[in-house]
């Protein structure tokens, strides 16, 4: 133990939840009990579709009960088929929802900087199996989106973009949504802007809307007829309140933020071995996580002391995405999956660490967090 810094005297996770006043929720809740409709596209989901469509300049969305779930009806709903290029380092649920549409993931090695799918890489995986790239805005880092788009102009490719830390993202002010064929956002409790579960698909093809809805809702189109094979990914109306609620919070949570994100980049950027996420002109933030990469040799521990060190503080963090997708049992026998084929993927995995970040944070355990690991380094040395 440290002798000159205590632990914090509760623990301190990734993020928590932002939750509203009860009395916020319940005023709401009072509407759904009046209607006594809690699911089937009820009013407050209505409500929150078209605020969603509108906070996020999307001309199309679809709400879900989850984010995985909107993924797997986004490959269903553009008829993909055989390998769909993605990236390992990412959440499970992405190359999951590639093998339960019994499609084939191909792991394209990731940039060193952003940590996205690396497009100079993709060209050289297309096969005439390859019909679709599944892209990550990794860490609200969004994608080279433009190079992306012009590989699938050439080679006929659909896209789909998983945004699920992407809410809010823009490049030249145009928010991320409107990239590719499809762009599905979490909705999860971990998120800035959460319905405790739930998720979402946007799309610039409007012609989408009815397989989609038909989809989510087990194919039926009214009383007496089912026509297409769909399953149940409808949000229901507590989840609308509660995103209802949360998202006239949001801002206000964006600007705290912004605050804890300004105080980290000063002060971690002082500690060698230590590098942050590259600022891109142009790019307003999502603000949904800091993950910062810890360089052995020269902050003085690997990343996975510093985890370990960190817990003795109390300070909860997270090895975002270790392991590598590629490297789940399910998967690491495709010959994509080899870590020859993944040398950026494997560097970084072994690299990165996610901080505590959430407007609830604070300045002052934020500074606190920062002096802790400094001293951490400068007892190794």
């Amino acid at each position: 133990m440290h002798k000159k810094l205590k632990p914090f005297e509760e623990p301190i996770f990734v993020t928590k939840p932002l939750l509203p006043d009860l009395n916020d929720i319940l005023n709401k809740l009072k509407e759904v009990w009046n209607a006594q409709l809690l699911t089937n596209n009820g009013t407050q989901h209505r409500i929150l579709e078209e605020k969603l469509k509108h906070f996020l300049g999307v001309p199309a969305i679809s709400l879900f009960n989850n984010g995985t779930t909107a993924l797997m009806v986004a490959c269903k709903s553009l008829g993909i088929t055989g390998d769909v290029i993605t990236t390992p380092f990412t959440f499970a649920a992405t190359p999951h929802i590639l093998t339960w549409n019994t499609l084939n993931p191909v792991f394209c090695d990731i940039d060193p900087l952003t940590m996205n799918i690396d497009p100079n890489k993709i060209e050289s995986m297309i096969t005439p199996q390859t019909t679709a790239i599944l892209a990550v805005h990794v860490f609200g880092t969004p994608c080279d989106v433009y190079k992306i788009q012009e590989i699938a102009n050439q080679y006929k490719l659909k896209i789909i973009y998983d945004a699920a830390h992407a809410f809010n993202l823009k490049i030249n002010g145009e928010n991320i949504g409107n990239f590719g064929d499809i762009t599905m956002f979490s909705f999860h409790a971990t998120k800035l802007f959460h319905t405790a579960e739930g998720g979402a698909l946007t799309y610039r093809d409007k012609s989408l809307t009815t397989r989609i809805n038909l989809m989510k809702n087990f194919g039926i189109k009214n009383e007496e007829e089912v026509i297409l094979p769909g399953i149940n990914g409808k949000m229901n109306e507590i989840q609308a309140v509660l995103g209802l609620v949360v998202l006239e919070m949001i801002e206000e949570e964006r600007r705290k933020r912004e605050q804890i994100r300004t105080l980290y980049w000063e002060r971690l950027n002082e500690i060698e071995g230590i590098s942050l996420l590259p600022e891109i002109p142009g790019v307003q933030s999502s603000l949904q996580y800091f993950p910062i990469r810890i360089n052995k040799e020269i902050f003085g521990i690997s990343r996975d002391d510093l985890y370990e060190e960190l817990k003795t503080f109390n300070i909860f963090t997270r090895k975002y995405f270790y392991p590598l997708c590629s490297d789940f049992p399910c998967y690491r026998n495709l010959p994509s999956a080899s870590p020859h084929n993944l040398p950026n993927s494997q560097q970084v995995v072994n690299e990165v660490l996610v901080l505590p970040f959430y407007g609830g944070l604070g300045l002052e355990k934020a500074s606190s967090i920062c002096e802790i690991i400094k001293s951490i380094k400068e007892s190794k040395f």
